[in-house]
């Protein structure tokens, strides 16, 4: 209300805005045909398509961060197949040029009244919202960290503080257990946590230490991957490679000081169990966004909530999301984003036109499973579980191709085609791939 009093006092009637300079009122009279939170993967590329759809002077992008990450390599800049340094690019050079970037944090939204509020005081009005706010970290809900960190010996590959402390970890390995961790809760890109694993086996074995090494894989699901089909291939490399997997496990505690991390078994409520350790890494819990899930946005669980096909809000019928953020059944990864940034695309259009969205997302995700320094699964499925392969090969297999792919094109595809607006997943490229096949 206070926003709305401003926003009054500084329009005397019959006299245009644009007149007016001051910071107060500037701040007061913010307004954009469309507004995207975020700018990470989906953010940057959805607002790319928006300035193409509606002109970039219409759309804005609200993203406190200077630097913009490519966050898939970091599995690898974690085993020392990539540095941190080749990961990012300042926000300001993927930023669409002649679009609005807002740089502050989102504060609060409220979709009754179209607004959003930073944290610099500022409000923010619009006609159209994309939500694209990602998921949230929680170190904090492990005892221990992420004080822990501190110390040696621990790394994660899902911070850009911590990614590097994985790979020092690695190179200071000389014998003992080298454990691996899956959290109880919604992960961003779920294969990336045994990644690192099968990555250190290979870089252990290449340095001559694996025969002191116990490599040990810790989650708290009950199944090594998802999908059957992928899990099948990494429970034979897990059986051939000597990698011990204990299912049901998670982690509630490291005593960094001691090397030691303490696990739940889910299995068994109160049941704990103490490991010693050389290297660990750890995946952190994660959650909604805190600013969705205060919101009218989110569904009981925090995530936001919006129609599966569509990516369009269920109750608000000018908002939408896309990405980590938003509660889709499918993983959360930049495969998704891809496809769903095609899918959101088309649906905006449509219901600019007072149409409705024709056209369905069918969940398409993918997760290039690395599982050597030259080696990848690529697993590729939908919202039902199923296979959704690109390739006419079985991509349950080991392949140094789909390694190059994984190491090589994909963040070429990411800089020059995600985040441009450009590609919207491989739906096009799959049908000619298969084109002859049954």
């Amino acid at each position: 209300m206070a926003a709305l009093r401003r926003l009054r006092q500084c329009r005397p009637s019959g006299i245009a805005m644009s007149h007016f300079h001051t910071s107060s009122c500037a701040s007061a009279r913010q307004h954009y045909k469309m507004l995207v939170l975020g700018g990470g993967s989906g953010g940057i590329s959805m607002s790319a398509r928006m300035k193409r759809m509606m002109g970039a002077e219409n759309v804005a992008v609200v993203e406190p961060s200077e630097m913009h990450y490519y966050q898939p390599i970091w599995t690898l800049v974690g085993a020392g197949a990539k540095t941190l340094t080749s990961s990012g690019r300042s926000t300001a050079s993927v930023m669409p040029s002649g679009v609005k970037w807002v740089k502050s944090k989102v504060q609060e939204i409220n979709p009754n009244t179209n607004t959003v509020r930073t944290d610099d005081g500022s409000e923010i009005s619009y006609e159209y919202l994309i939500v694209a706010l990602g998921l949230q970290l929680h170190y904090e809900k492990i005892k221990g960290l992420p004080e822990g960190f501190e110390q040696p010996k621990i790394g994660s590959n899902y911070s850009v503080q911590t990614v590097d402390k994985t790979w020092k970890a690695l190179q200071d390995f000389k014998e003992g257990n080298a454990v691996f961790t899956f959290p109880n809760t919604p992960v961003k890109c779920a294969g990336a946590p045994q990644k690192i694993m099968y990555l250190t086996d290979a870089f252990l074995r290449k340095t001559g230490k694996r025969d002191k090494a116990n490599i040990i894989f810790n989650t708290s699901l009950p199944v090594l991957f998802g999908i059957k089909k992928y899990a099948d291939s990494l429970w034979d490399i897990v059986k051939q490679r000597d990698l011990q997997v204990n299912l049901r496990q998670n982690l509630i505690e490291v005593r960094a000081d001691k090397q030691e991390a303490v696990f739940e078994n889910l299995d068994k409520p109160g049941e704990t169990n103490v490991i010693e350790y050389e290297m660990l890494h750890v995946t952190p819990p994660m959650g909604p966004n805190l600013v969705v899930k205060g919101s009218q946005l989110a569904d009981e669980a925090g995530w936001l909530d919006v129609n599966k096909d569509n990516l369009q809000h269920k109750r608000y019928p000018n908002v939408f999301g896309i990405g980590d953020c938003t509660n889709l059944p499918t993983a959360k990864t930049g495969a998704a984003v891809a496809a769903q940034t095609a899918i959101l695309n088309r649906s905006i259009s449509k219901v600019m036109k007072n149409e409705k969205p024709d056209r369905t997302y069918d969940g398409y995700t993918s997760c290039p499973l690395v599982t050597s320094y030259n080696t990848v699964i690529l697993a590729e499925f939908d919202y039902s579980g199923q296979p959704l392969e690109t390739f006419p090969v079985n991509q349950a297999k080991e392949s140094r191709i789909m390694y190059h792919m994984k190491a090589d094109v994909m963040p070429h595809l990411y800089w020059h085609g995600l985040l441009r607006g450009l590609w919207g997943g491989p739906a096009p490229y799959r049908k000619l791939m298969h084109l002859g096949m049954k």
